[in-house]
């Protein structure tokens, strides 16, 4: 699976720096950025990758005429990790996401995307993994996957992320959104992880989400609560409420 999927990586990953930059290769191609101020950054429903304020943000590149597109994400960590001991120390890490795919519609309207995520960290060692993306949308709905590829601290090549959400229009321009998360787990090797593994699955999380647009700032405000799940260990979390402004130029 890895031979097969380095190409699309670096594809993906150049076509990502050209967005970040402004640079785009195709006719009706755009590049969109975002950032955002957030109470914490809860990973998947449970993991709080910045217990404090997380600053996330990043720049989309897309073509509409062919399909593909690109794009680059960042948010700070309230902690790292350094191998081969597990154990934090005083530095703070840094996420960096690139991925790259293909989105299209079916002949009955549904649409669909494929594609890649190549993680890379800061000051967090045995993390930089590769994810394989699939998703199905119709209407407000979706449903959707994301297979690890690569074995690391935080997971497992084979690990299966599940994912399926619904949005709808509220009165006085709120959207309400609910995303679910499942996970499937493979256990053939426990050398790279963090934590071990004793689920072959588990409930992962529920998130609802309120969101609204801060007059006409282009900027939107929204409130998360979080049912939380257990992990790949079995261990069982408590649940957690997120608020943040996005703005998106």
């Amino acid at each position: 699976m890895k031979k097969l999927n380095l190409a699309s990586m670096a594809m993906a990953s150049a076509i990502a720096f050209g967005g970040v930059f402004g640079v785009t290769t195709a006719a009706q191609a755009e590049v969109s950025y975002n950032v955002g101020v957030h109470s914490k950054y809860l990973l998947r429903g449970i993991f709080e990758e910045n217990t404090g304020t997380a600053v996330q943000g990043g720049a989309d590149w897309s073509s509409d005429t062919s399909g593909w597109y690109a794009g680059w994400w960042f948010s700070n960590l309230s902690y790292s990790y350094e191998s081969p001991v597990d154990a934090k120390t005083n530095e703070r890490g840094f996420e960096n996401d690139l991925y790259g795919g293909y989105a299209g519609k079916f002949s009955n309207g549904m649409g669909w995307d494929v594609g890649v995520i190549q993680y890379f960290y800061i000051n967090v060692d045995n993390s930089n993994l590769l994810e394989a993306t699939g998703k199905l949308t119709f209407g407000d709905a979706y449903v959707g996957m994301q297979y690890l590829m690569t074995d690391g601290w935080w997971g497992n090549a084979g690990d299966i992320y599940w994912k399926a959400g619904w949005s709808t229009s509220l009165p006085k321009d709120v959207t309400l959104s609910l995303d679910l998360g499942y996970y499937t787990y493979d256990n053939t090797d426990n050398s790279k992880l963090g934590t071990a593994t004793s689920s072959t699955s588990g409930f992962r999380h529920l998130n609802v989400t309120a969101s609204k647009p801060i007059g006409k700032t282009g900027a939107d405000a929204y409130v998360q609560y979080t049912f939380a799940g257990e992990d790949r260990a079995g261990v069982e979390y408590n649940d957690s409420m997120v608020v943040g402004i996005t703005y998106g130029f």
